[in-house]
């Protein structure tokens, strides 16, 4: 085989089907889109969602709930991921990202008290939960909130 042999496969190669352009071709007048109504005519399609008019499912469907806009999502840290770090480490935000232990700050880091925690450090973040405060400071360490 050579370059000047290579061939598309058969059938995979199509002519593309051009409307309006003569009864001959069998999507003259109309192009295919038949006789008036609402898909006949141009910009006329449905919006998604709608059922022909019968009462749509997303109004059906009771709702439930509230969507807080001004919500603070908090980059999670537990006590256990700490441990990978030397005694006596400033433990900050810029190191976190820095080492992967989170992929971006978010709204802050928050250290959660999941796990044990080995070293002595020093925590620097911007919420600690009340068992993480306790696990930190009974290592001897301390925890700053930012």
């Amino acid at each position: 085989m050579k370059l000047h042999e290579l061939k598309p496969s058969e059938g995979s190669r199509h002519v593309r089907n051009r409307v309006g352009r003569g009864a001959a071709t069998g999507n003259g007048k109309t192009s295919g889109r038949g006789q008036k109504g609402q898909k006949a005519r141009s910009g006329g399609k449905v919006r998604p969602g709608f059922e022909g008019g019968q009462l749509p499912l997303f109004r059906r469907i009771p709702k439930r709930g509230f969507t807080n806009i001004n919500r603070k999502e908090y980059a999670i840290v537990n006590l256990d991921q700490l441990n990978k770090f030397e005694d006596g480490t400033e433990v900050t935000p810029e190191l976190l990202i820095e080492s992967g232990v989170v992929k971006s700050e978010k709204s802050g880091i928050k250290v959660l008290g999941n796990g044990t925690l080995e070293k002595k450090l020093t925590v620097k973040a911007h919420k600690f939960s009340a068992s993480a405060q306790d696990a930190i400071e009974a290592k001897g360490g301390a925890y700053e909130v930012i």
